[in-house]
């Protein structure tokens, strides 16, 4: 890589195959949590290196359970990536939010039950805050992005995330919009709180595919009904991602990169020399030399 990437993707592999992007390079890269789901490909967009990766793997092999998040956002960080674009697909549990729709969360819900929610471990405790789980002004430079590339966007809302690979059942959809959710997906968490342990901004581009199940008069949500939709949007996405790396100006004024600072509670000296070693890439600046 000639230069470190300030953008990295996180997608279907068909958000990368853009025409204009350039110096395309495959990187292997193998973390202390394994490898992540696919080589990661560099290259620069309009000037600016970005970074992208496959989050289902190429072909889409892994299921949202058996995806990699550690290993995938530690890569991308090794690799000096500073702000994480996740775009995915969403049912939403609002009439308003309508498929081919794209929605910028400020909200995530954690319904999960099998994944490994955090890094740290071996001897070292972190509480990281999520009250506000994703990025402000990234979300805001997303949102720019996608109305001028002519999308239809909506600013705000939770998104809950199921743990798949199965739908929801009407009960579960109908339960899920009492409770106040906008949109659903099943890759969001834990991959947002793992960016937040990495010091990274972290933001998602979600695209609405369906009505999930609870909308009686519409048809229910089916796989083929989530590609058609998502291969309508991957031109949307590939325009606003090009308008980013044309227009993106590093005025960030967030705290995504100092989410470590007050969040590590064990006492310094008493963390293992390996525990050391293998978070050095996060922890390093806050640890005595």
């Amino acid at each position: 890589m000639n230069k470190n990437p300030i953008f990295g993707i996180i997608g279907g592999s068909g958000v990368y195959q853009i025409p204009t992007l350039k110096d395309i390079e495959s990187h292997e890269i193998e973390t202390p949590f394994g490898h992540p789901s696919s080589p990661i490909i560099t290259g620069t967009l309009n000037g600016a290196p970005v970074a992208f990766l496959a989050r289902h793997g190429i072909g889409h092999r892994l299921s949202p359970t058996q995806v990699n998040y550690r290993a995938n956002i530690f890569a991308l960080k090794s690799i000096g990536v500073r702000k994480i674009i996740s775009i995915s697909a969403c049912g939403s549990l609002r009439a308003d939010f309508a498929p081919g729709d794209i929605v910028i969360p400020d909200q995530l819900f954690d319904f999960t039950k099998d994944r490994e929610r955090s890094f740290f471990a071996d001897g070292l405790v972190v509480h990281i805050s999520s009250a506000e789980p994703v990025c402000k002004d990234l979300s805001g430079v997303i949102h720019e992005a996608v109305t001028s590339s002519g999308g239809k966007v909506h600013k705000g809302g939770t998104l809950i995330t199921i743990e798949g690979p199965r739908f929801s059942t009407r009960a579960e959809s109908s339960t899920f919009r009492s409770w106040g959710m906008d949109i659903i997906g099943m890759t969001a968490c834990p991959e947002a709180f793992l960016a937040r342990e990495a010091e990274l901004c972290y933001a998602t581009m979600a695209h609405v595919t369906d009505y999930d199940v609870w909308h009686v008069t519409e048809e229910p949500v089916s796989v083929d009904m989530v590609v058609k939709t998502l291969n309508k949007n991957t031109a949307l996405a590939q325009k606003a991602i090009q308008y980013l790396a044309e227009h993106f100006v590093d005025t960030t004024s967030c705290t995504c990169e100092s989410a470590l600072k007050d969040a590590i509670i064990t006492q310094r000296d008493l963390i293992p020399i390996e525990t050391r070693t293998k978070y050095s890439l996060l922890i390093n600046k806050y640890l005595p030399t």
